[in-house]
């Protein structure tokens, strides 16, 4: 059935009138007129009946008033689905994010998301391995990833978000926490370093290898620890000083003193597939890019 003669139907029982429903829908009497017959006569049913000079639904006229009503408003909220989708406003959003990010920024971003798109879905997928995110988004898994080390790949977009020193998180005892300067990157070979195994975050440890060796150091392993919590742990423990993202801060560990570490920053990106016209993925870094 035309979702037009729905209307149709809905405006008569409402208006009490062909006449009155025939202005509101900006039509003829006579052609309104025209099209209730055709409408009675394909459903074999009489469905209003007059009542003085206005028109009463029968009970037939009742049950499709009722049924159209409904179904009128389900394809108006349909059309505005597709409206909202089409602005990315509504949907589901799939974001791949590393653990330390969301200590920082991330976490505020994450919240204004929320508030600014209620309608829209989102789900969140931690990673400890940006290798995995960078895939993930590759293979549809993730829509978009926030991360430090997105993978060079020509079917992935990258975009720098935020940026932020690197930190050494050390035992609140040790000689060289009390200093209030950044400490300088020859810090690295004075003190055994707590760090992320290789075959968990490779791109991680090799970037801290890389720093020691820019300073020309040679890295201690004191231990090595798979999550922010234990590399802080490990830190108040008295095994060593973590490098990580200055955001870690944020953890308040006990036993755990921060220094930012000179002339080093870390970079949050954000990584979507080449290509991609979804407007929600859009719309997400758009508001992403407001905060930075």
């Amino acid at each position: 059935m035309d979702l037009r003669l729905l209307g149709y139907v809905v405006a008569i029982a409402e208006e009490g009138s062909v006449s009155g429903a025939a202005r509101r829908l900006h039509l003829t009497q006579p052609t309104l007129s025209r099209q209730l017959r055709e409408l009675e006569r394909r459903l074999g049913v009489e469905l209003f009946s007059r009542e003085g000079r206005g028109l009463t639904p029968t009970a037939a006229g009742q049950a499709l008033v009722r049924r159209a009503t409904t179904v009128l408003a389900e394809a108006e909220g349909a059309l505005e689905d597709v409206r909202l989708a089409a602005q990315g406003l509504t949907g589901r959003l799939t974001v791949a994010f590393a653990g330390s990010g969301i200590n920082g920024p991330l976490g505020g971003a994450l919240g204004r998301i929320r508030r600014e798109l209620p309608r829209v879905d989102l789900r969140l997928a931690e990673s400890f391995n940006d290798a995995e995110m960078s895939t993930g988004v590759l293979d549809g898994r993730f829509d978009i990833a926030v991360q430090r080390l997105p993978m060079r790949d020509a079917r992935l977009a990258t975009r720098a978000w935020w940026r932020e020193p690197l930190t050494l998180f050390m035992p609140a005892g040790h000689p060289l926490a009390h200093s209030p300067e950044p400490a300088p990157l020859s810090t690295l070979g004075q003190i055994p370093l707590v760090i992320w195994p290789r075959d968990v975050s490779p791109r991680s440890y090799d970037e801290i290898i890389a720093l020691c060796h820019h300073a020309g150091v040679v890295p201690k392993i004191g231990a090595e620890g798979r999550s922010a919590q234990t590399l802080l742990a490990l830190a108040a423990a008295g095994f060593g000083a973590a490098v990580m993202s200055d955001s870690h801060r944020a953890l308040r560990r006990v036993g755990v003193a921060a220094r930012p570490l000179a002339d080093t920053t870390t970079t949050l990106y954000l990584v979507w597939r080449a290509g991609d016209t979804n407007p929600l993925v859009e719309r997400f870094r758009e508001v992403l890019a407001d905060l930075a």
